[in-house]
């Protein structure tokens, strides 16, 4: 299975030529940069083509005009980028008259609104379906207690300090505001929360007085475990409905998190690891629906991770000559749809690339921008045909800066390794998950085709 990432540019007849995977039977034809192709031994992403064999020198590219335009601009960025997203995949390198051209990076600039948050905690509290400023004030300080402590020494104690003075004040002075934004059936849980958040920015500040550097990160983070769950308890119901052709698909109507055990081989200093991953249902409800149908079908339990070139992991490709997931009731391949979410939007576009939209600036709800963001691998050619092969961003370079991402918009992010996620890093092809196990959430899990499986 491939996903591709489209320019709209071409080269002329006469310049075109064929790129294949030609190990084995399921090979396919690459014509499209940053391509996930299910070739054995070649996973992932593959080497960058632009729709258009082999890459011509610029004053070659014409523009497709599909609804609006795309700039040549626009398309040189993507070329750079996809080139730079080859480095250390020696299997399809690029012709040697392939060429970009220096000038195009300082234009990322454009593409970025803002300094971009990378923690993925943070990432999913801000995607969450809320309104409450009082809680995102106490919020915002709480997650600068991390860039404070870049600070080397206790020196960076000091604005700690600041940060959680400038919290407990929100807390204070919006708590009233923050309890009536609760939802009515949550409201007992939330306030709970509240207290628990209120006595640990108390413990922290005894922390800092002690001048106890190492204690504060861990303390951090409860804390803003606590402000989760509070804006968790403020999304009341699911906020829209799922268009009527996927509505009886299984569907994450909420939040889930996942536990994957991996056997990790030929590496001394780890044996293995449980990677806990949190899927976002209120973002990408159809493709985090079927991820949880496909756990609780085992269906990743002893297989192999398939592709780990330090850019991408990817796993999800089952053995024999199925591309995907073989529904039992259908004996059909099972597919689901495209699925982005963009900031402003109150609900998520389907079957269709924000690219393909004409929405080249929009900035989607679940971006790549933490290490071990979490998304769904398609076929190159068609934006509905992904099903279970999966994988994890790892790199972040100045040609894939986060907020100017160009896999923004054309895959389906649905969730994020918050915890050990730096150990992505370690693992390699061969190494097997032993399980992944839902270990909340799945009763937001509707329409589960698992249990009609038996």
């Amino acid at each position: 299975m491939a996903a591709t990432i489209p320019c709209h540019y071409y080269a002329s007849a006469a310049t075109t030529s064929k790129f294949f995977i030609s190990n084995n039977a399921h090979s396919k034809r690459l014509t499209y940069p940053l391509s996930l192709t299910n070739a054995r031994g070649f996973r992932g992403f593959s080497a960058a083509r632009c729709s258009y064999q082999p890459p011509p020198h610029y004053s070659e590219l014409q523009s497709k005009d599909k609804g609006n335009s795309f700039s040549l601009k626009q398309c040189a960025i993507s070329i750079a980028l996809a080139v730079g997203l080859m480095t250390g995949v020696p299997a399809l390198g690029l012709p040697a008259n392939a060429h970009t051209t220096s000038p195009v990076l300082p234009d990322l600039a454009v593409l970025i609104s803002g300094p971009p948050i990378k923690d993925p905690g943070a990432l999913l509290r801000y995607a969450l379906p809320i309104d409450n400023k009082a809680i995102r004030e106490v919020q915002k300080p709480l997650e600068d207690i991390t860039d404070s402590l870049k600070v080397a020494g206790v020196k960076a104690l000091d604005s700690v300090e600041r940060n959680v003075r400038q919290a407990s004040r929100a807390l204070k002075q919006g708590k009233t505001l923050i309890v009536t934004g609760l939802a009515e059936s949550k409201k007992e849980h939330g306030i709970e929360l509240l207290n628990k958040l209120e006595a640990g920015m108390d413990e922290l500040e005894l922390i800092i007085q002690d001048r106890n550097r190492d204690a504060v990160a861990p303390k951090q983070k409860e804390l803003l475990n606590y402000v989760g769950g509070v804006e968790e308890d403020m999304v009341n119901g699911f906020p829209y409905e799922v268009p009527e052709e996927y509505r009886n698909m299984p569907l994450l109507k909420g939040r889930a998190a996942v536990d994957m055990k991996v056997k990790i081989k030929d590496n001394p200093n780890l044996e293995e690891c449980v990677f806990h991953i949190v899927l976002d249902g209120y973002n990408a409800p159809v493709t985090a629906g079927n991820f949880v149908d496909l756990v609780e079908r085992h269906f990743y339990d002893g297989m192999e991770i398939q592709r780990a070139d330090g850019f991408v992991v990817q796993t999800g490709d089952p053995e024999g000559p199925a591309e995907g997931f073989i529904d039992p009731s259908t004996e059909k391949t099972r597919t689901i749809p495209l699925e982005i979410m963009v900031n402003g939007e109150k609900e998520p576009f389907y079957g269709a690339t924000l690219e393909e939209l004409g929405l080249y600036k929009a900035q989607t709800k679940l971006p790549f921008n933490a290490f071990g963001t979490m998304a769904m691998a398609r076929d190159e050619f068609e934006n509905n045909s992904g099903s279970s092969q999966i994988f994890w961003l790892l790199k972040e370079s100045e040609l894939t800066p986060s907020n100017a991402n160009i896999l923004d918009g054309r895959y389906a992010v649905f969730g994020y390794v918050t915890e050990n996620e730096d150990f992505l890093a370690d693992l390699k092809v061969g190494d097997v998950i032993e399980s992944m196990q839902v270990v909340s959430g799945l009763d937001n899990l509707v329409n589960p085709s698992y249990k009609i499986a038996g």
